[in-house]
């Protein structure tokens, strides 16, 4: 026998060695199978067998639960690929009984319904079997069919409402002139998340920007739910410290509720304290902060709470529409502010004014990357502002060139204007106009590119008096800085060789320097008329290109004549 082990030996152990390493194959191929599924769940935990119910759907009960409480397509895509990942097992039930997650979301839809005043989600179903479950407990489980009812009911008002609170209209943005990207969200790893992590509350896939909002949407809530605040009748001349009217008692009153005078006095009289109140919600409304009562000031306080909350309620469905997590290091211009923001480390550094468009030539609402800073810049002139502004005069007199600090150029060339023949057309010249760097220039000595689709950029200015007006719409579209050279040393801090020197001379010398940005940084051009600024206070701004109007249509079904 050992004589026999010793002859074989040698095939055995080759034999035994092919088996250890099929084994060892099939068991790597195994695990990495179950890795890679793993991966690509939307949370590998909850793919463990003790976070499921020995309770189990039948396929065809999805089918034949859309057919009688109409889902509509998408949500019934969104239902039928959640159970389809977890092997058709229940979501909302335990083995024992209904569990804390269908608590706490129901929770959470019903604080939605009530902050927004949103009735669509609302759903008599759920709230009377939700109440049954809790009253029976143990014994709700006897009956299967209103388990399943309930089941099914749960899962697909989820999707109908986080479509609606995190992702908001199903409209086309960019229909409503916003251009910035939305990012698809991943609602089936959102519920997920809540069904195995024992009922915790659902972390809202949106911006802390959002957050902020809605908490201040709750605040003017409480106030409409008591009676908001009365119309003030103030008299035509402006009230300022010292005076005494009877509408002061009304003006106290309104600001008190609004946060902005800490204290109520019943007195009649235009006090220090009124006057300090006064300038904050000046501040907050972007007017003059000059603490009077003047025509503006009263325009604003005598909006009513329904009208805020209309605004703010707006403003959050643009929210909805901004990425979760916005770059920590960016620049923000927003519209109806009129007012650049610097952030860096996500939180804002400074900020400066900035003029905008003219309702006619819209600053359009996008993201870019800003790459290049351009000293003493060419203005290369606009096809729209040559036909509809240039071309009249040049067809008088092509003198009108040489005096604006202009020339005309065909490629490389520069041309002797009195040699076109500017009467031959009509619009679209084949030609480019520009204007030369120099103290003229309508670009000034800086101008801040980011490529887009709509030749729109940052630059100073030599129209310095435009910045201290309080509405700053005076532009073809791009966007004029007040402090360009700070903005300018902020972008090009990683650059040691470009200092405030450097710049200097170079702008000593009346000639065109680009220079690149490393690494690009993201602009923000937004448009929100509601928001919450970085000291906590609540903003708002008039509609300066009727956006809130058009969105209040696609949201509200309506348009609202306050609007």
């Amino acid at each position: 026998m050992k004589q026999n082990l010793k002859k074989y030996w040698p095939h055995i152990a080759i034999g035994t060695g092919i088996l250890a390493l099929i084994s060892a194959v099939v068991y790597y191929q195994f695990r990495q199978k179950e890795e890679v599924q793993m991966a690509f769940a939307p949370d590998s935990s909850i793919y463990s067998k003790k976070n499921y119910t020995n309770l189990v759907l039948d396929s065809a009960a999805l089918a034949t639960f859309y057919r009688l409480h109409l889902v509509a397509d998408s949500i019934q895509k969104d239902v039928s690929e959640f159970y389809r990942k977890r092997a058709y097992q229940y979501a909302w039930f335990s083995e024992n009984t209904l569990t804390n997650a269908a608590l706490s979301y129901n929770s959470q839809r019903e604080a939605y319904i009530s902050d927004f005043a949103d009735s669509s989600l609302y759903n008599a179903e759920i709230d009377s079997l939700l109440l049954e479950a809790k009253t029976v407990g143990k014994a709700f489980l006897t009956d299967p069919q209103r388990v399943q009812k309930l089941e099914l009911l749960l899962t697909t008002s989820f999707f109908n409402y986080t479509n609606k609170a995190f992702t908001g209209t199903v409209k086309n943005p960019l229909d409503l002139e916003w251009f910035i990207p939305r990012k698809k969200k991943d609602y089936q790893a959102l519920l997920d998340t809540l069904v195995s992590t024992k009922g915790s509350t659902i972390r809202e896939p949106v911006n802390r920007y959002y957050t902020l909002l809605k908490d201040k949407l709750r605040i003017y809530r409480g106030i409409e739910k008591q009676g908001g605040w009365g119309s003030i009748d103030v008299p035509k001349k402006a009230l300022k410290k010292e005076d005494s009217d009877s509408s002061l008692i009304e003006v106290k009153k309104t600001l008190v509720l609004m946060g902005d005078l800490k204290e109520f006095d019943s007195t009649a009289i235009f006090t220090d304290s009124l006057a300090m109140a006064v300038r904050r919600f000046q501040h907050r409304m972007g007017l003059a902060e000059n603490g009077k009562i003047d025509a503006n000031t009263a325009t604003e306080l005598n909006r009513p709470v329904s009208f805020r909350i209309r605004q703010i309620m707006l403003n959050m469905e643009r929210l909805r529409w901004v990425p979760d997590e916005i770059e920590p290091n960016m620049l923000l211009v927003n519209i109806p502010e009129f007012k650049l923001h610097v952030f860096e480390n996500s939180v804002q550094s400074w900020m400066c004014n900035v003029v905008v468009g003219k309702e006619a030539t819209k600053t359009s609402i996008f993201k870019g990357n800003l790459s290049n800073v351009v000293l003493n810049p060419y203005w290369v002139v606009t096809n729209n502002i040559i036909n509809n502004e240039m071309l009249p005069r040049l067809k008088q007199n092509p003198g009108y060139l040489a005096r604006n600090n202009m020339e005309v150029v065909s490629g490389d060339k520069v041309l002797n204007p009195y040699s076109i023949k500017w009467n031959s057309y009509k619009k679209n010249i084949p030609y480019t106009i520009r204007q030369k760097p120099g103290k003229t220039n309508s670009l000034g000595k800086v101008k801040f590119l980011f490529p887009n689709n709509y030749s729109i950029y940052l630059h100073d200015t030599p129209s310095k008096n435009l910045f201290g007006e309080t509405a700053r719409a005076f532009s073809h579209g791009c966007i004029r800085v007040s402090e360009p050279e700070r903005l300018a040393l902020h972008l090009l801090k990683n650059t040691p060789a470009w200092d405030e020197k450097k710049l200097e001379s170079v702008w000593a010398t009346q000639k065109e320097k680009w220079i690149t940005v490393r690494p690009s940084v993201p602009v923000y051009i937004v448009y929100f008329t509601a928001w919450v600024d970085y000291t906590g206070q609540l903003n708002f701004r008039n509609d300066l290109y009727g956006l809130d109007k058009t969105l209040s249509a696609e949201i509200f079904g309506e348009e609202k004549t306050i609007l």
